[in-house]
């Protein structure tokens, strides 16, 4: 970036900086909303509620239905990787394939 673009756009860098923060915020709500570890916590702390009487079965069975429908729907999907390349490059259908294959080969 040049000097001139520089100072022009300096205005509007607290709006960048904000929409990054809001990006990086977004991504790992989406990561946790996915994140099968969550999902089973939540199901065992739903679970826990229930047991102790804290809600009725009626919201048990609503709750678990939900959480077991997107506990599901991640375990289809590969996992979310984020665009730094973090994410861990051992989940996902290409280990399956690769564990296959040493088992036949």
């Amino acid at each position: 970036m040049g000097l001139i673009t520089g100072l022009l756009t300096l205005p509007i860098a607290p709006v960048r900086g904000v929409v990054w923060v809001a990006e990086k915020l977004q991504e790992t709500a989406e990561r946790e909303l996915h994140d099968p570890a969550v999902l089973r916590t939540q199901l065992a702390l739903l679970n826990k509620e229930f047991e102790d009487g804290f809600i009725s079965l009626e919201e048990f069975e609503r709750e678990e239905e939900r959480l077991l429908d997107r506990l599901e729907a991640a375990t289809a999907r590969p996992a979310p990787r984020d665009r730094s390349g973090t994410g861990d490059e051992r989940e996902g259908p290409h280990v399956r394939r690769g564990a296959s294959r040493r088992r036949h080969g």
